[in-house]
């Protein structure tokens, strides 16, 4: 007989396994749609085709990714309810009403508008593209805020009472803006936006090695710098600020991030180590003194709880949130690294004589994604044992199902994921193989679609001017038969 062990740990991996993939489209969907607005605002204000050919190229991308985005997403709600049926009923009186907000607002606002986005052109002015494009950018923005407040009252719940087997909501105000939301959804925001920013810079960057399309490649490029040299140190405050606040209502997280078994002052940050959860110590690190307290309490010889305050009920698994902190911080740092040097390097006017540097660009075109995955391993593995922190744990969430039916369901997803991905990979990389309109096509398409626009006007027009001389001509016989005056003429 299969033991609630097995059935905990195959429902987590799946469920890590699926949200996990899931959450590259939404990273890179949000982030795109933001520079597709930019982009499109650019050429309307400028006239510059450039910008119209990086806003039609990009385009094409963000629909694939939000298609893959809404596939992959459904699954997820259903999970709940599969793997963690006792979970859903607890919570369900919270997370239910969230979910459904967002599905309402932020999925039926997408779904209204993408396809105004994507086709209307030749059909509507640009002014109503760039109206479905923001209110595209406004649907993938709330779907975010919603998810994450979720997921926030998970973290930090708030507002609520057991009652009757149930958490029911006594403040919906206390439950949304609960502690940790306000920095949660932020921090996100931003790895999208740097994510996506790696992603454009990366296949520019290869454009420019290959010696193709050098101005679209040219604008590309210049776009990631300065999203990297603005949002990267910007980043690094808004996590500082996260990091303080998950210091104070998830201690025993921050513990396992900086592999600190004891509660000591002064403790030193650990750059590297191999954490023993067994014989609770660290081998080989490598540390600087007091640095840690520095970081999370602003004091030099500042306190940290260390892991052995929390043991009683459980830790989570702190080799995994160890590293994955430590990869999140060494990405960031490259980060920083590549928006400064590239903006000085643009300042001097020698990046593109640089082609070092382009072929790191395009390394790290997956690197902002493996950042968020990261951090989203240091968030959800940090808070094991529980899943709504500190009321439930995820042993007593599950659902009464055989770890065989969990296990062959990982699979089948595993085997679907894997073909949806190869699929993406593929239509990409021929979009981009294939590059961007040129100029003078962009030119020619953008006539052709005004003049289209114009003739469906025109023709609209008529039409409408056809059915009023229709509709006078009816109501004038009909005049002429009962003896009035002709439709426009007043009787004297």
């Amino acid at each position: 007989m299969e033991s609630l062990f097995d059935v905990a740990i195959l429902s987590r991996l799946q469920f890590a396994f699926t949200i996990s993939f899931h959450i590259l489209w939404p990273t890179l969907t949000i982030g795109l749609i933001s520079f597709l607005t930019i982009f499109l605002v650019l050429w309307m204000r400028t006239g510059e085709s450039g910008w119209l050919r990086l806003y039609r190229f990009w385009s094409k991308i963000f629909a694939l990714a939000f298609g893959v985005g809404v596939v992959t997403g459904i699954p997820l709600s259903y999970q709940f309810g599969t793997n963690f049926s006792a979970f859903s009923d607890a919570a369900g009186p919270v997370l239910g009403p969230l979910l459904g907000v967002e599905v309402m607002t932020a999925f039926f606002l997408e779904a209204a508008f993408i396809g105004v986005m994507l086709f209307g052109w030749g059909r509507v002015k640009p002014r109503i593209i760039l109206l479905a494009t923001v209110m595209v950018a406004l649907g993938t923005h709330n779907s975010a805020f919603w998810i994450i407040v979720a997921n926030s009252w998970m973290q930090t719940p708030a507002g609520v009472e057991f009652i009757d087997g149930q958490y029911q909501v006594q403040s919906w105000l206390e439950v949304i803006f609960n502690p940790s939301m306000a920095w949660r959804i932020p921090h996100m925001l931003v790895a999208c936006y740097i994510s996506t920013a790696l992603v454009i810079g990366s296949v520019s960057a290869w454009y420019l090695l290959k010696k193709r399309h050098d101005n679209f490649a040219r604008s590309g490029l210049r776009a990631t710098i300065l999203a990297l040299a603005v949002l990267a140190p910007l980043q690094v405050f808004i996590g500082d600020m996260h990091g303080l606040n998950t210091l104070e209502h998830q201690p025993a997280k921050v513990a396992a991030m900086e592999g600190l078994w004891e509660t000591k002052s002064g403790v030193p940050l650990v750059l590297f180590a191999i954490p023993d959860q067994e014989q609770r110590k660290n081998h080989y690190a490598l540390e600087i003194p007091n640095l840690a307290s520095m970081i999370l309490t602003h004091k030099w010889d500042g306190e940290i709880k260390g892991l052995n305050e929390f043991e009683e009920h459980g830790l989570p698994s702190v080799a995994t949130v160890f590293f994955s902190f430590r990869v999140m911080v060494a990405l960031g740092t490259l980060f920083i690294a590549l928006g400064i040097f590239g903006a000085w390097c643009l300042w001097r006017g020698n990046l593109w004589q640089r082609r070092w540097l382009l072929g790191i660009f395009v390394l790290t075109g997956p690197a902002g994604f493996v950042a968020t995955l990261a951090g989203w391993f240091v968030t959800e593995t940090g808070r094991q044992p529980w899943i709504i922190y500190g009321l439930m744990k995820t042993s007593d969430g599950l659902s009464n199902v055989p770890a065989s039916s969990v296990l062959v369901s990982l699979v089948a997803f595993v085997v679907v994921y894997a073909l949806m991905f190869i699929a993406f990979i593929y239509y990409a990389s021929a979009l981009v193989r294939k590059g961007p309109e040129s100029n003078d096509a962009v030119e020619e398409w953008l006539a052709v679609v005004t003049h289209t626009a114009h003739l469906r006007a025109r023709d609209s027009e008529a039409q409408r001017n056809a059915i009023n001389d229709a509709l006078n001509e009816g109501v004038n016989k009909r005049n002429a038969k009962n003896g009035n005056a002709p439709k426009g003429e007043e009787n004297v």
